[in-house]
């Protein structure tokens, strides 16, 4: 996850309906803060691109369908990037079911294979997945990601030797609000962990202090605007939303190349980082 960035895949708002008024009418009940500006989000999520690119990486752009919501701009959680291949989640938000498929069979005409999906009454969202190495995956157990989700994924690793641990995840502010685990964890490199260490189960500390983790913690003020969600794109060089200005001069401070984009509408509107917004697709050693 902190390998140098090479091939992402990305949902632009126009991708995701946000132009569309059927679609951007149901922003309440997707658990956005507010009814979407698609101008102005459209430029930001531009703006991420652009830094993406600038650091190396080729962008592939996801087509439109007609089934998909204003949350599949956030393409980071439909599926999971494996050496064998995709691993399709089933995510516990219903209207975000449908964005499996489309990530797969698009995927697929890339010469992307898929590997093996989530199926009900499992639920995953690749939001609650850190690989803390090539064979160690931690998963959030929480209201997105459920106990027979995490099941299957041990089931779909273990004949491949990666070793699958549940992290369990705090209630929060409920089960309509999204919280991942990557809304509490970022690696920033081999050593280096972003943390909203209050909201960490205390097993989750101590596996990560185990295996050697430095913690930078988050300011604690800037929690609601998704401080914790920082992109690694290898090098050192980081990549986040620019309104979390404390924050990130902590991450500057901890000798990080830190590069920022404006995400008043694309990020925090829609509750979803600059990790939420890409499927890395190959990372380089």
């Amino acid at each position: 996850m902190v390998a140098p960035l090479k091939r992402v895949l990305v949902c632009s708002p126009r991708s995701a309906g946000w132009n569309q008024p059927d679609r951007a009418a149901q922003w309440r009940d997707l658990g956005f803060h507010r009814a979407p500006d698609f101008a102005k989000a459209e430029s930001q999520h531009e703006t991420l691109c652009r830094e993406l690119q600038t650091a190396g990486a080729e962008i592939i752009e996801l087509p439109p369908a007609p089934d998909l919501s204003l949350d599949a701009a956030y393409a980071h959680d439909a599926s999971l990037a494996t050496d064998f291949g995709l691993i399709l989640m089933r995510p516990g938000k219903k209207n975000r079911i449908p964005e499996a498929n489309h990530q797969s069979s698009f995927c697929e005409a890339l010469g992307i294979p898929t590997f093996a999906d989530i199926a009900a009454p499992g639920s995953t969202e690749a939001g609650d997945v850190v690989w803390l190495d090539a064979k160690t995956l931690l998963i959030g157990h929480g209201y997105r990601t459920n106990a027979e989700g995490i099941r299957q994924m041990r089931a779909i690793l273990a004949p491949k030797g990666v070793d699958v641990i549940s992290a369990p995840l705090p209630h929060g502010h409920g089960p309509e609000t999204c919280l991942h685990l990557m809304s509490l964890i970022s690696l920033l490199d081999e050593h280096t962990a972003l943390l909203d260490l209050p909201w960490l189960a205390v097993q989750t500390i101590e596996l990560l202090q185990s295996r050697g983790y430095r913690f930078i913690e988050i300011d604690y003020s800037e929690r609601d605007t998704l401080a914790c969600n920082v992109l690694a794109q290898g090098n050192n060089r980081l990549l986040a939303i620019e309104e979390n200005r404390k924050t990130n001069e902590k991450l500057r401070a901890a000798g990080f190349d830190l590069h920022t984009f404006p995400g008043s509408e694309i990020c925090i509107n829609g509750s979803g980082g600059p990790t939420c917004l890409t499927r890395p697709l190959l990372r380089s050693e």
